[in-house]
């Protein structure tokens, strides 16, 4: 799985899979902004309905037990702590990958699902970047 996404990429989103399938931990998602729905944002689903989420020293737990997370390198760890939160039915925590410098649900909360409308699954520009996100 790619790292991150960076500004100025390209991406295809996928907004029929969740008509099919559930979201599930790991996938990057596509959503309208919850404090500003005219603005559209791009997170990795850490948290799912149901379930605890703690963040100590940079480190995601869920349920107190940590989160394998491959997908982001050390350095973009931000070694913060963020007091557990319950993820409600019908909403997620999301996190960036980039940690010390996103805006994610450490600072707005959890994302309602009416509010995810697609699945990042592709980059297609700079073609240098091409390739899959899962």
């Amino acid at each position: 799985m790619m790292p991150l996404l960076v500004n100025h990429e390209r991406i295809f989103i996928n907004k029929f899979v969740y008509r099919l399938e559930q979201i599930r931990r790991g996938d990057i998602v596509v959503f309208l902004y919850p404090l500003d729905p005219s603005k559209s944002y791009i997170k990795r689903v850490v948290g799912l309905p149901g379930e605890w989420v703690t963040i100590r020293e940079g480190r995601v737990f869920i349920n107190d037990q940590p989160l394998i997370e491959p997908y982001v390198p050390s350095s973009y760890l931000d070694h913060e702590n963020c007091p557990s939160a319950y993820v409600e039915p019908d909403h997620y925590f999301v996190l960036g990958d980039h940690r010390e410098s996103s805006n994610d649900s450490r600072v707005w909360g959890t994302v309602d699902r009416k509010y995810i409308y697609g699945k990042a699954v592709f980059v297609y520009w700079p073609f240098s970047q091409i390739g899959s996100l899962d």
